[in-house]
C-alpha cells in the first residue's frame, strides 16, 4: 500500500497496484454474499438477495478486485421518491484489505457516475464508517449532515439505532443517470 496526500493534506492509503473497481453482475453474487458473512459486522442478507442485488441495482453498486479476487463490494439504490439521492446500503470489505483504501476507491467510483446527494445509514460505535463518509465529504467539499433515523426500539431483533447521513450536494447533478 502506498501513502498520498489528500487536497486537504491528510495522509490517504492508496490501495495499490492490482485493485479494480466497477459494476457488479450477478457472477459475483455468491462472493458478495460471503464477504458480507464473513465480515462479520455486516447484516447479512439471503444468498438471493445478493443475486437480485448484482442484476438489479448494479449500476448503483460497486464491487472492488483485487488480481480478480472480489476483496469488497458496496451496495446501493437510487432513492424512489428521491431520484438524486444515492443511498448506500451495505459497505463491505474482505479483512486482508481494510484499512487500505478500498472502501473509499469504491465509493470515489460510484459517486463519480453522477449522483447529487448520498445518504447511509451507520450506527454510533461504528467508528470506520463515520470516518470514512466524513473524509468523504470533506475531500469532495461537500456538506455531511447527521440526524437520528431509526432508533433502537424500532428494531424487532437486538440492533443499535442508525443514524442517517446525508452528503452533498455534489456540482454535477445528474439525477436518473445511476
Amino acid at each position: 500500500m502506498f501513502a498520498k496526500p489528500t487536497k486537504h493534506g491528510a495522509v490517504d492509503v492508496d490501495p495499490g497496484p492490482g485493485l479494480q473497481v466497477g459494476r457488479p453482475s450477478p457472477a459475483d453474487g455468491g462472493a458478495l454474499w460471503r464477504l458480507a458473512r464473513d465480515t462479520g459486522v455486516l447484516d447479512v442478507n439471503s444468498s438471493y438477495a445478493y443475486l437480485l442485488w448484482t442484476r438489479d441495482f448494479a449500476a448503483t453498486s460497486v464491487v472492488a478486485r483485487h488480481h480478480g479476487d472480489v476483496v469488497g463490494f458496496v451496495s446501493g439504490y437510487t432513492r424512489p421518491d428521491a431520484p438524486d439521492t444515492l443511498f448506500v446500503w451495505q459497505v463491505g470489505v474482505d479483512a486482508r484489505h481494510r484499512g487500505r483504501g478500498v472502501a473509499r476507491a469504491m465509493l470515489d467510483d460510484l459517486v463519480g457516475r453522477g449522483t447529487r446527494f448520498l445518504e447511509t445509514t451507520v450506527t454510533a460505535t461504528n467508528e470506520a464508517s463515520i470516518r470514512l463518509f466524513g473524509a468523504l465529504a470533506r475531500d469532495h467539499d461537500v456538506r455531511h449532515t447527521r440526524e437520528p433515523l431509526f432508533t433502537a426500539d424500532l428494531f424487532p431483533d437486538r440492533h443499535e439505532a442508525e443514524e442517517l447521513h446525508r452528503l452533498g450536494p455534489w456540482p454535477h447533478p445528474t439525477p436518473g443517470v445511476m
